[in-house]
């Protein structure tokens, strides 16, 4: 009887540890995933930051040059405030839904009037010939590509992350510690959603 007992105690503390065991796992795993997707978010920020940046400069050297579109640069100036606002938000928690909607919200009000910009300016000849403007024009077109980049890594980071907490029996261990989901950062582009048209008339 007391053999029996003592295997049975035996095999308890073994299940114990073992489950025990593969909790601390799983805890281990999500918090490492967690904290390679907001790593993954730090160096867009980085970027987005430096694209902060440069917009001022941008707009400065535009304003000699097209007087008569005031609006124009009255709304990327306000849109890159908001924006940079809407980052901030974001950096504070990157798994925060809500900061990260907010986010791809603003950049996409922010990339609408950027490009609104770059139509004007198509417009005068001497503001694109400017040495200083092509120049900032240019590492804005590769501070964006930087972005683009990043945002791959941090939705490839999450995308994993939030398989990993929802799968079974991860998904147990998720719940029970509140590893909530975190938000993929897509900014949506009208043309890239728009099919072109084509007439042969």
């Amino acid at each position: 009887m007391a053999i029996g007992l003592i295997i049975a105690v035996v095999v308890l503390v073994v299940v114990v540890l073992g489950l025990g065991g593969f909790v601390v796992g799983v805890y281990n795993k999500l918090v490492t995933m967690r904290n390679r997707y907001k790593n993954a978010y730090a160096q867009i920020d980085v970027q987005l930051k430096r694209r902060y940046d440069l917009i001022p400069n941008l707009v400065e050297i535009a304003k000699g040059y097209i007087k008569h579109e005031r609006e124009t640069l009255e709304n990327v100036t306000k849109a890159r405030n908001i924006a940079y606002a809407a980052s901030q938000a974001a950096a504070a928690n990157p798994g925060d839904a809500s900061a990260m909607k907010g986010l791809v919200s603003a950049e996409s009000g922010l990339a609408g009037t950027l490009s609104r910009l770059m139509m004007v300016t198509e417009q005068y000849p001497d503001l694109k010939a400017n040495q200083n403007m092509m120049q900032l024009t240019e590492e804005l077109t590769s501070t964006e590509n930087k972005i683009s980049f990043a945002r791959q890594a941090y939705n490839d980071s999450v995308m994993v992350y939030n398989t990993d907490r929802e799968v079974f029996p991860s998904n147990l261990v998720a719940s029970m510690f509140n590893f909530g989901p975190a938000e993929l950062f897509v900014i949506d582009k009208p043309e890239q959603k728009d099919a072109p048209k084509v007439s042969f008339s």
